[in-house]
């Protein structure tokens, strides 16, 4: 006698019933081997609500095509210019660029904002000798050339010796840090008016670094 025809359909229900438990069978079993948290219910400690705040901005804010990707760059690219020009106002180390960071380079600005020197008179006095050698007086124009080598020679006395300074005090104060660049760092800056140095001077004249 030939047995009944299983009905197709309830074959492919119980295979399907079999892989769903299978699937369940499984995901139990994964999260069985989580640590579980005897104060959360869900098996897993609770994340807290800023931390789940920051999550949910960081995915809001993740750029879904290349314009927004581009967009959200200059965005960061102006807000960190923005921060690296408050930094050169305030002396902020943070934010500042990387030829003015660390302390080897803050003691150097430190050390030409302390005193006075030569070439940050310079551009002053070369107006006034421009305007004596325009002088059609030839007396005038001996003066603004004898000017001229005066204070060229007092620059570079001047320069060599604050090199020199600073060169023995940065030596005496870090002696196992890189100081390579320091002194031409410094005397850069004391090439420029006071005024217009950036970062900004953070020491009066006179007061010691």
């Amino acid at each position: 006698m030939r047995p009944d025809p299983v009905p197709l359909a309830f074959v492919f229900r119980s295979r399907a019933k079999e892989e769903k438990a299978a699937v369940a069978d499984k995901a139990t079993l994964t999260d069985s081997k989580q640590p579980r948290d005897p104060q959360a219910p869900k098996g897993r400690p609770t994340p807290k609500r800023s931390q789940a705040q920051a999550q949910r901005r960081s995915v809001a804010h993740t750029p879904t095509n290349r314009k927004e990707a581009a967009k959200r760059a200059r965005e960061d690219r102006r807000q960190a210019l923005e921060r690296q020009r408050q930094a050169l106002a305030s002396g902020d180390e943070r934010y500042l660029p990387a030829r003015d960071k660390g302390p080897v380079r803050r003691f150097a600005r430190d050390f030409v904002d302390s005193r006075f020197n030569v070439a940050e008179f310079f551009l002053p006095m070369a107006v006034v000798i421009l305007v004596l050698s325009v002088v059609k007086i030839g007396q005038m124009q001996a003066i603004a050339l004898l000017l001229w080598l005066v204070v060229i020679v007092l620059i570079v006395l001047d320069s060599a010796l604050s090199g020199f300074r600073l060169r023995k005090r940065l030596a005496e104060r870090f002696p196992d840090q890189n100081r390579r660049g320091a002194v031409a760092y410094a005397l850069m800056r004391s090439l420029q008016m006071r005024r217009l140095r950036l970062p900004k001077p953070q020491v009066k004249r006179g007061e010691r670094p």
